[in-house]
């Protein structure tokens, strides 16, 4: 054990790894020490490896800080700050049935968000974001933790392994084999986890891969061909088939407590193509934490763990005041319009007749090629 700190109680076991509550013999803080057991054959775990030399470089007060690492022939020590719970449990302990009050869920997302943007501008994916993988201390100041499967971006390499994120938070490019994702499949996460604070349960819950497709398009709607062909084109990896129609839900209905910019921001955050999903900076600036005419205060939650008070709105005022007029009055009048049957319905696959069997990239990729002749010969809108 390392001279420098003091083991206390057993915080938690996994597979490679077991966490405890120490205490500094020098400057008695507590913190967390992750004891990684090497193996002599295999030696130091490349998930170990990820997380040192990633958090030497990410200093943020909402990411998890790494204070030391301590290496000896049979074990390696990650000295962390200690927090003292995680978002899964502060939903279950404080939550009424795990639903957060909406002025707690607007400001633990902005902590999440600040610290993926962070993370995101520094070039590292972190790729297993879930509630129980974000650490909250008594302070309330939450913090991305366990970057054991995350990976910096920067590297000439562009294509990832698409066995990352824990199912329910998991990316549909990514279930369907993307391997060429980027920071939209953060992004995503983000959005199940908000909507996970907002109703306290996970928002897509399916049993595997095709099942928890099956549970995102029953909510966001099945992309139609043109989406389809745009996204094959953009990960030609990607596995694609016929997949059941289903139109897309109104959020007001999945989250009826929910307020209109959070759905509207919860919208953006959770668009089936990546291309289309908002990024981490643009999110930070959306009226939902922007709006002046908002209460701001979060109330003081039990056992002195409310979120930290920010200075609203986020530093980057010009874009923000931009956004906040081209918001202003849309999500309201957007969601009561669906809300009273006022939007048109969502379009469905165009019928076609049956044909010879196509390949996935013949069979998509027809649409775009109609697209294009459209632009071409002037029977559609230019592209801006």
């Amino acid at each position: 054990m390392a001279s420098n700190y003091i083991q206390l109680e057993k915080l938690g076991e996994g597979t490679y790894a077991t966490v405890y509550k120490g205490r500094s013999k020098t400057t008695s803080e507590i913190v967390a020490l992750k004891e990684i057991h090497l193996d002599a054959e295999e030696g130091t775990p490349s998930t170990a490896i990820r997380e040192i030399s990633l958090l030497k470089e990410l200093k943020h007060v909402n990411i998890l800080r790494l204070h030391d690492v301590i290496h000896s022939e049979t074990k390696l020590t990650l000295v962390f700050e200690f927090c003292d719970s995680d978002l899964k449990k502060y939903m279950d302990q404080h939550g009424t049935r795990g639903a957060l009050e909406p002025t707690i869920v607007r400001n633990f997302m902005f902590q999440i968000l600040k610290g993926t943007h962070f993370c995101h501008e520094n070039q590292v994916l972190h790729r297993d974001l879930k509630p129980q993988n974000l650490l909250i201390n008594r302070k309330g100041e939450l913090k991305l933790g366990d970057f054991g499967l995350a990976r910096a971006f920067g590297v000439p390499v562009n294509t990832f392994s698409n066995e990352v994120v824990t199912l329910w938070y998991r990316a549909p490019d990514v279930l369907l084999g993307s391997r060429t994702y980027s920071t939209s499949i953060d992004i995503w996460s983000c959005g199940c986890i908000f909507a996970e604070m907002i109703t306290g349960v996970p928002l897509f819950r399916g049993k595997d891969n095709n099942d928890q497709l099956l549970h995102i398009m029953k909510i966001i709607g099945t992309p139609s061909h043109q989406q389809f062909a745009k996204m094959l084109q953009d990960s030609p990896e990607i596995v694609l088939k016929e997949f059941a129609v289903f139109p897309k839900m109104n959020w007001m209905q999945v989250l009826p407590k929910a307020s209109p910019l959070a759905l509207d921001l919860l919208d953006r955050l959770l668009k089936f193509d990546p291309a289309e999903r908002i990024s981490a900076a643009e999110a930070l600036t959306h009226p939902y934490f922007t709006d002046p005419g908002a209460s701001l205060a979060a109330p003081n939650p039990p056992m002195s763990m409310g979120p930290p008070s920010f200075n609203f709105p986020h530093p980057v005022q010009a874009q923000a005041r931009r956004q906040q007029q081209q918001y202003a009055a849309a999500p309201q009048q957007h969601y009561q319009q669906q809300a009273y049957g006022q939007m048109p319905p969502p379009s469905m696959f165009p019928q076609r007749q049956q044909a010879a069997p196509q390949s996935q990239s013949q069979y998509y990729g027809q649409y775009s090629q109609q697209q294009q002749q459209q632009h071409q010969y002037g029977q559609g809108s230019m592209p801006m």
